[in-house]
């Protein structure tokens, strides 16, 4: 792997105009299908296997033309005080708004409230219910604006009017302002690690030309694959963190290399076949973490991940080539470490006093070696501490009732609240298929029986059936909020009734709609957890066995990962669930933690978490192989890695928290959660609890059985056949043709 690597970083160096021309090929290219591709389709949200795709699957073959999951909206009316709905007055505007709405190109129906019962008791409240021919995120800027505009025109007369329901769900914008500030962060971070504007500058280039790729091109598969906005915005947020953090590791060993007195071309061509083996290692884990996601069998899921592991893949493959070209480009502009550049004033080497006078990350790792267990102890229980709030996770999906009270989708929610009662929000369906019964209708009037008696329900409407008469739709009012335990156990009570009611007629029970398949997305999330963290866990265990020809610090290094996302998990509840510093960072609303949070954290941080180890364990494990005593080694991986690790996992923090001004409620969660799993495993858990463990393991750590030493292959990611090279003296030449070989 090393010397591959050496051959091609050398290669990418001499050849640098052939390297960055089919760079800037590829770019152009993926800009070229991304500008001339048709837009996006359909982006319908589906969870496979659930009872709630089901009923959706049958309305759609049962009810053709109804659009089962087609958008829909509430315009919610309100008196002023002392007034009704109904005076004369206030009904003609409904009734216009009503008449103006049917008038949509996408419109299917619109219930009018008068006509259709959807008055509240005291009279005050109304709403009308409009009915869309494709998705939420399929609908036309003109729907939207016609209905805004129709709303806007009934407040005129004096009317509350508010708008809520998924027809105004538009494609989540990422972080804008706050993003690019995250960005600003993280040259800063570079030009202070580099001393160098031209150094700091080199890793954002090549980020940002990767994700320019990688983002384009889901953007040009975006009609053809059904890819989503939030797919593109998860590749942008993993790929520009993982870019920048992999240049910045090839560019500190370039300048490594060159402090040593070697050539820039040969520099480079080790700092790639050093750094860049633990590039290629660290960005597997991440693809594997990414990939790892399929197996939950959410389409949406699935796609993120995918998406953004090809985004990874094009990090690791600019990490490995671009990089070193531009580093050709850059000559001796780039200085060797020890250096201080014009920017930081100066421009001569430092004195011996100062090249000898140990490094903050000297300083650490032997601070944490002379008290192992004191500082495992205090880092471990730290992040036990952190992780406490994580047992009281409720997990849901937001929903109206989780949005700011500033937007109109909020007011309407509390309307409807305040007119109907709090479930009037999130209402079940229950579809009835009495295809196989002998009497349909009395298998329906069976079924709404049966539910009337439940506890905790409103109200039960009549049976709707379908043109043939086999299948019909009831719908249920609950007495609790969508998002309430209570609601829950209905769901399941309804589900368990219907078990009975098959077993006596023949008829089949399903329950669906927006609560309903929320419910059964956690379930399935949370019973895909543990096959999910065996395969990812399992591949990145062998991969890093591999890595490191030990048992004992891939199993640390998994062990460490479990406590920090425990504890960024901690974070999340505490702030998005409890409300602890909300105002501060833009919660306007608290509730349940997205469902797909946990096992989304688990996967991208894991990837993330696996990229700190490699990186600096990598070091230890090249100075060990290379004869120092394991507690030395520990601090010579430190000496030449913490420094660069510390500026790495800054930049990843600050692009992450990036995300956080986003509008949209799951990005900014998914921002603010990766920012602070980055933190708790990058500062405690690999700078601070792995160096204890290897002082307590000693020599133990880098044992592995011979049999397996004997299986596993040899891929040499300390740059030991890289002497072979030198004692034959092939270091210099004949780099392309042996590239040309591999």
């Amino acid at each position: 792997m090393a010397t591959f690597l050496y051959k091609l970083g050398r290669f990418a160096f001499r050849r640098r105009h052939v390297v960055a021309l089919l760079w800037v090929a590829l770019l152009t290219l993926a800009g070229v299908g991304a500008a001339t591709a048709p837009p996006a389709g359909s982006t319908s949200f589906s969870i496979p296997g659930t009872e709630a795709q089901k009923a959706f699957d049958l309305l759609d073959q049962r009810f053709p033309g109804a659009a089962a999951n087609g958008a829909t909206a509430r315009v919610v009316f309100k008196a002023p005080d002392g007034e009704k709905i109904s005076d004369a007055a206030h009904k003609k505007t409904v009734e216009k708004t009503v008449s103006t709405l049917a008038d949509g190109s996408e419109v299917t129906s619109v219930a009018d409230p008068f006509t259709s019962g959807t008055v509240s008791k005291d009279g005050t409240i109304a709403y009308a219910s409009v009915r869309y021919d494709v998705s939420g995120m399929e609908l036309k800027d003109a729907s939207r604006t016609a209905l805004e505009t129709a709303a806007e025109h009934a407040r005129a007369s004096g009317l509350t009017v508010e708008l809520g329901g998924d027809a105004l769900q538009a494609p989540a914008e990422a972080g804008g302002a706050t993003e690019i500030i995250g960005i600003s962060l993280a040259a800063v971070v570079l030009v202070i690690t580099f001393g160098s504007l031209l150094a700091a500058g080199l890793p954002l280039l090549t980020a940002v030309i990767g994700v320019g790729i990688g983002v384009a091109s889901i953007t040009a598969l975006a009609h053809a694959l059904d890819l989503g906005s939030t797919t593109s915005t998860l590749a942008l947020m993993i790929g520009l963190a993982v870019g920048i953090d992999y240049a910045l590791f090839i560019v500190s060993r370039y300048r490594a290399e060159l402090a040593e007195g070697r050539g820039r071309e040969e520099a480079a061509g080790r700092a790639v076949g050093t750094a860049g083996s633990a590039v290629v290692f660290a960005g597997l884990t991440v693809v594997i973490a990414l990939a790892g996601l399929s197996v939950v069998n959410i389409p949406m899921l699935t796609k993120m991940g995918i998406a953004a592991a090809g985004t990874v893949v094009v990090a690791v493959l600019i990490a490995l080539t671009l990089v070193p070209a531009l580093l050709g480009y850059a000559g001796r502009r780039i200085t060797p470490t020890g250096h201080k550049s014009k920017l930081l004033g100066g421009g001569r080497a430092r004195s011996a006093s100062q090249a000898e006078k140990p490094n903050m990350g000297t300083r650490w790792a032997t601070f944490v070696l002379r008290r192992p267990v004191a500082v495992l102890v205090l880092g471990v229980l730290g992040l036990g501490a952190m992780a406490l709030p994580a047992t009281s996770l409720e997990l849901g999906m937001p929903d109206d009732g989780s949005q700011s009270t500033s937007t109109t989708q909020r007011r309407a929610y509390d309307l409807l609240s305040e007119g109907f009662g709090p479930g009037f929000n999130g209402p079940l369906v229950v579809v009835v298929d009495a295809k196989g019964a002998d009497s349909p209708q009395a298998a329906f009037t069976e079924v709404g029986d049966r539910i009337k008696g439940l506890k905790d329900v409103v109200t039960v409407t009549p049976a709707q059936p379908n043109k043939a008469g086999d299948t019909a739709t009831i719908t249920v009012i609950p007495g609790s909020k969508p998002s309430s335990i209570t609601t829950q156990d209905l769901v399941h009570t309804i589900r368990a009734e219907g078990a009975d009611i098959t077993a006596e007629t023949d008829a089949k029970v399903l329950v669906t709609g927006t609560t309903a398949v929320n419910i059964d997305m956690s379930q399935k999330l949370n019973d895909a957890m543990v096959p999910y963290l065996i395969l990812v866990v399992g591949l990145a265990f062998l991969l890093l066995a591999v890595v490191f020809r030990s048992i004992l610090v891939p199993l640390k290094a998994a062990l460490g990962f479990l406590l920090s996302v425990l504890a960024a998990l901690g974070a999340v509840v505490a702030v998005f669930q409890w409300g602890w510093l909300a105002g501060l960072l833009g919660v306007d609303q608290t509730g349940p933690v997205m469902s797909m949070m946990p096992i989304f954290m688990i996967g991208v941080v894991f990837g993330l978490a696996m990229d700190y180890e490699v990186f600096l364990v990598t070091r230890m494990r090249e100075a060990f192989v290379h004869g120092e005593e394991p507690r030395q080694a520990v601090v010579t991986g430190f000496r030449h890695g913490a420094r660069v690790v510390t500026a790495a996992a800054i930049i990843m923090m600050a692009v992450f928290a990036g995300f956080i001004g986003a509008s949209e409620a799951m990005i900014k969660m998914i921002g603010f959660g990766l920012a602070i799993a980055v933190f708790f495993d990058a500062f405690i858990v690999r700078m601070t609890i792995v160096p204890a463990v290897l002082a307590l393991l000693g020599k133990s750590a880098w044992w592995l059985p011979t049999w397996l030493d004997r299986v596993l292959p040899n891929v040499d990611v300390e740059g030991e056949g890289l002497k072979n090279l030198d004692a034959n003296g092939d270091g210099e030449r004949g780099a392309e043709k042996e590239l040309a070989r591999a």
